[in-house]
């Protein structure tokens, strides 16, 4: 018996899983929203399906260049998000405990954001993330200014730099990775 003819064309194979991938770096990308390493996740996301899928001659696959730049950007927006983060508080005189509890605060913040954005679907969600994160910080760093005594006037100045730097260290990580996620997508179907 003849099993050639039920061997699938790889087209038929490839261009749904680079769908599939993606749909799913798309999510893993709204996970910095979040403060979680989603630029990360796409990542790892475009190194399995290189591997599985190596760039051909057909032009189909992804290629370990893209692959490359996407870790480069990758750590580029983590180091962005950071520093601009601990950036805006330290700015204004914030302790390393208000530093420290900023980022616990925009974590916590972020996932009370998506549910308080939840009922308006995907934007409410990523807009209050985004929002809650960044008051968040703000609470974080006022927090650890009162823990170490400071007035209410270096309270406010700390948290208030935590917030800024919380909302353009976001922004900019999801800027890389928005870039990230179309190299991704480029390469897979072009």
């Amino acid at each position: 018996m003849d099993l050639s003819a039920w061997q699938l064309d790889p087209a038929w194979v490839y261009y749904p899983a680079a769908v599939v991938l993606v749909l799913l770096c798309g999510v893993a990308w709204f996970t910095s929203v979040f403060t979680l390493p989603g630029n990360w996740f796409v990542v790892a996301l475009a190194a399995g399906f290189s591997w599985l899928f190596p760039k051909e001659a057909d032009g189909r696959g992804l290629s370990w260049t893209v692959v490359g730049v996407a870790v480069a950007l990758a750590a580029f927006g983590e180091v962005l998000e950071f520093a601009t983060g601990a950036a805006g508080a330290a700015k204004q005189g914030a302790s390393k405990r208000a530093v420290l509890l900023s980022l616990v605060g925009a974590i916590a913040g972020s996932i009370m954001g998506v549910m308080v954005g939840a009922p308006v679907p995907v934007l409410g969600s990523f807009l209050m993330a985004l929002l809650g994160g960044a008051v968040g910080a703000f609470a974080g760093a006022y927090l650890g200014e009162m823990w170490k005594g400071r007035s209410v006037l270096e309270r406010r100045a700390a948290g208030q730099g935590a917030f800024v730097g919380k909302l353009w260290g976001t922004l900019g990580k999801l800027a890389c990775g928005a870039v990230i996620v179309a190299l991704v997508a480029v390469d897979a179907f072009f």
